[in-house]
C-alpha cells in the first residue's frame, strides 16, 4: 500500500524519493506512528516533504489514496492492526460513550451503515436523526451531537468523530498559487544581506554578558545598530490598461518589498521602459525621472525588479515612437538593454500565466531581451527569481 501512496505523491508533484520512502519504512518499524492514522499523517508528511510549499499537493495525495480505499477494513489491514486501533478508540470514550457505540452494532455496523446511508440520500439534508447532514442526532454529518458518528466536513463542535475527511491546513503554501503578501514576503526574504548600519540602539547581549565578566561582575551595557537587510533594489512597475486586473497583486507585492527592503527604490511606468519613469502617478506627466539618470544616480549594485505583463503590440517595444502616450526618440528594447547592462542583477515579474506566454507576441519579445530571466508572478516564480539575483 505503502508503494502505491508513493506513486500517489509522484503524481501530485511531491518531489519524493525512494530514499525517503524506505526512511519511511523504517520509521514505521520503529512504531514512531502506532494505530494511529493521524500519526501515520504526520510522521510520512514529516519523512516525505521537504518543503512547506509541497504540505497541499501531499494532503491531497493523501487524501485521494486513503479515501479511494474500500473502507476503513482496508487501512487497519494494510496499515495498522484491528486491536490496536480499536484499543486507542476506545480509550477516548466515557463509559457511557462506551456503550452508546454498541447502539448501531459496533464500528463495522457504523460504517456499513454510513455507506448505505451515503447511496440512498440523494440532497442535502439539515437537523433529524437519520440522514447524513448538519445539526442533527443523525451519526453521520457535522455540528450535530452523536457519540459513535462520523463527521463528514465542516468542524466538529462536539470534538467526536471516528473520520474526518479532506482537512487541508496548507492550501496557501503551494508554490503554483497566485501570491498574497505573507507569502510574497517568505519568497522575498531569499533576498538577503544582512549589515549593521545607524545608531546603536539594540543590545548585544553576548558582547555585554562578555564585557561583564571581564569587568568583574559589574555591568557593562553594550548596543550595536539593529540589522537590516542590505540588499539594494530597484523596482518598475507597470500600470494602466492591461495591467489593471493585476493591481491587486502588484499592490501586495509593492507592500511585501517595502518590509523587507531597507533600501528600496521605485518607479512606474506603462506597458514598457521609456527614456523616462515616475513615482507619483498623479503627477506623471510633469514629474518625471530621467532613465539615464536613475542609472547614474543608483550604483552598480542594486537589483533591478520589473514588474509587468509586458502585453502590447510589439512596436512599442522594437520602433522609435512605438509608445501609445508619448514619441519616444529612442525604441524601448534600446533603454532595456542599457538597463541590463548597467545592473547585472535584472528579473522581470509576468503576472500572466506561464503556460499562456507563448500566445502573445511581446511577451516573447521581452523575454528574449531579458535573456530568459522573466518569472511568472507566483509563489515559485518569486523564489526563482529572487535565486537568479544571489547568483
Amino acid at each position: 500500500m505503502l508503494v502505491n501512496f508513493f506513486h500517489g505523491l509522484k503524481d501530485a508533484g511531491v518531489p519524493v524519493t525512494t530514499r525517503e520512502l524506505l526512511d519511511l519504512l523504517q520509521a514505521m518499524k520503529q512504531n514512531l506512528a502506532f494505530a494511529d492514522i493521524d500519526a501515520f499523517y504526520n510522521l510520512s508528511r514529516a519523512v516525505l516533504v521537504k518543503d512547506e510549499k509541497y504540505y497541499d499537493r501531499f494532503d491531497r495525495a493523501f487524501g485521494l489514496h486513503f479515501r479511494e480505499l474500500e473502507g476503513l477494513d482496508d487501512v487497519i489491514e494494510a496499515l495498522i492492526p484491528d486491536d490496536w486501533l480499536r484499543s486507542e478508540f476506545i480509550k477516548q470514550l466515557s463509559d457511557e460513550e462506551k456503550e452508546k457505540i454498541e447502539s448501531l452494532g459496533g464500528l463495522e455496523k457504523l460504517i456499513e451503515t454510513f455507506k448505505e446511508r451515503l447511496e440512498e440520500q440523494k440532497k442535502k439534508h439539515k437537523g433529524g436523526s437519520k440522514w447524513i447532514g448538519t445539526e442533527g442526532t443523525s451519526p453521520f454529518g457535522n455540528d450535530g451531537y452523536n457519540p459513535e458518528g462520523i463527521r463528514i466536513g465542516g468542524e466538529s463542535k462536539n470534538k467526536r468523530a471516528v473520520k474526518v475527511w479532506d482537512r487541508r491546513d496548507f492550501k496557501n503554501y503551494d508554490d503554483a498559487v497566485e501570491l498574497g503578501t505573507r507569502n510574497i514576503k517568505i519568497a522575498l526574504r531569499r533576498l538577503r544581506k544582512f549589515a549593521r548600519t545607524g545608531s546603536a540602539d539594540e543590545l548585544d547581549l553576548d558582547d555585554t554578558i562578555s564585557s561583564t565578566a571581564r569587568n568583574a561582575g559589574l555591568l557593562d551595557i553594550k548596543m550595536v545598530p539593529e540589522r537590516h537587510n542590505a540588499v539594494k533594489v530597484l523596482l518598475f512597475l507597470d500600470v494602466g490598461g492591461s495591467m489593471d486586473p493585476h493591481v491587486k497583486v502588484c499592490e501586495e507585492l509593492f507592500s511585501a518589498a517595502r518590509t523587507e527592503f531597507k533600501h528600496l527604490e521605485y518607479f512606474y511606468f506603462h506597458n514598457f521602459l521609456y527614456e523616462s519613469v515616475w513615482q507619483n502617478n498623479i503627477r506623471r506627466h510633469n514629474q518625471r525621472t530621467a532613465t539615464l539618470d536613475l542609472m547614474h544616480k543608483y550604483g552598480h549594485d542594486y537589483k533591478v525588479v520589473i514588474v509587468g505583463d509586458a502585453s502590447m503590440s510589439p512596436y512599442e517595444i522594437v520602433q522609435p515612437g512605438g509608445s501609445v502616450e508619448h514619441w519616444n526618440e529612442e525604441a524601448g528594447e534600446l533603454w532595456l538593454r542599457r538597463l541590463r547592462e548597467t545592473y547585472s542583477k535584472c528579473v522581470w515579474l509576468n503576472p500572466v500565466p506561464k503556460d499562456e506566454w507563448q500566445y502573445t507576441q511581446s511577451i516573447g519579445i521581452t523575454n528574449q531581451l531579458m535573456e530568459g530571466q522573466m518569472f511568472p508572478l507566483t509563489l515559485g516564480g518569486l523564489e526563482d527569481a529572487m535565486g537568479a539575483l544571489v547568483k
